[in-house]
């Protein structure tokens, strides 16, 4: 071997553990994932319309499933995790799938929700022309993802604290997509009306090592192929624990932690979805529409 493959950022291997360990104790830890379906529900009842067959990518402890309650919107609903305990939380239906290799047919489904779930996704762009390819024409992609700026304040932490006490920096939180490329992306694998936005989602902890226990709970610490291996230092550790105190305590004393979710919203091409007009079929004029001149792209614009 010469090197990484470029494509692969996360250790798969060791997230399909810490999934299997995650769901042996998930409940006082689905916090996260309860609101963040719970937003993706009320994202879906936008929709005003109704889906025979849907598709939970990451099911988790069945968080989408109760939040939609007694509603009417979803007909048969299969849950697919990477992790044999979160597939028997299931109260339905459940699969054990990689996201990876999505292993449903063609046109399977009229709905795929995805709730915190992508962002461990090493080839997000192959993962979401298989989601498109398995939806039917005219289906839904409905997903929320952890973005970019997720856990900033921990991220400052670690480095400054792993910069004065080991003279170094290794990878030690996870990167997330960002937003200014989420809507491209859904462009990309096919998906027409492509809309992502984003929310944050702000935590309360007691303190930054309570934070770091609960995302190790959650399944959520890093994943990056290349970070440092072995057991973090414990005073690189205590000493970031001790800065994120420092820059980013609450009035209470409590310290906040910052989660950014990327709502991404796309459709599977159908014939009757509305198409962008023809270049140079409109009607009327910009230039008239705002009161100007037409400027030539090849001409300087003169000062008024």
């Amino acid at each position: 071997m010469t090197g990484l493959d470029p494509m692969l950022v996360f250790d798969r291997a060791t997230l399909r553990r810490r999934r299997e360990r995650a769901a042996r104790d998930w409940r006082p830890r689905a916090f996260l994932k309860r609101e963040i379906a719970s937003r993706l529900v009320e994202r879906l009842d936008d929709v005003r319309r109704t889906f025979a067959s849907a598709l939970d990518l990451g099911s988790h402890g069945d968080e989408f499933a109760t939040a939609l309650a007694d509603r009417k919107t979803v007909g048969w609903l299969v849950r697919a995790d990477l992790g044999h305990g979160f597939a028997r939380l299931a109260r339905g239906p459940a699969v054990v799938a990689d996201e990876e290799f999505l292993p449903f047919a063609p046109n399977s489904f009229d709905l795929v929700v995805s709730a915190m779930d992508l962002h461990w996704v090493n080839d997000l762009p192959g993962t979401l022309v298989q989601i498109q390819r398995i939806l039917q024409p005219d289906g839904l992609l409905l997903g929320a993802m952890l973005g970019g700026a997720t856990l900033w304040q921990l991220r400052q932490a670690l480095t400054a604290a792993e910069s004065e006490i080991e003279g170094g920096l290794s990878p030690r939180v996870s990167p997330f997509a960002d937003l200014r490329d989420a809507a491209g992306l859904l462009q990309r694998a096919g998906f027409a009306l492509p809309v992502a936005d984003s929310e944050t989602i702000e935590v309360e902890y007691d303190n930054a090592l309570s934070l770091m226990r609960d995302l190790g709970a959650m399944g959520e610490s890093n994943l990056v192929v290349e970070r440092r291996r072995g057991l973090a230092r414990r005073a690189t550790l205590l000493r970031a624990a001790e800065i994120y105190g420092e820059r980013f305590a609450l009035p209470s004393g409590r310290v906040a932690a910052s989660f950014e979710v990327l709502f991404l919203h796309g459709w599977a091409p159908h014939e009757s979805q509305p198409k962008p007009l023809r270049p140079g079929s409109a009607a009327r004029r910009l230039a008239d529409a705002l009161g100007t001149a037409e400027q030539s792209a090849g001409e300087k614009a003169g000062r008024g």
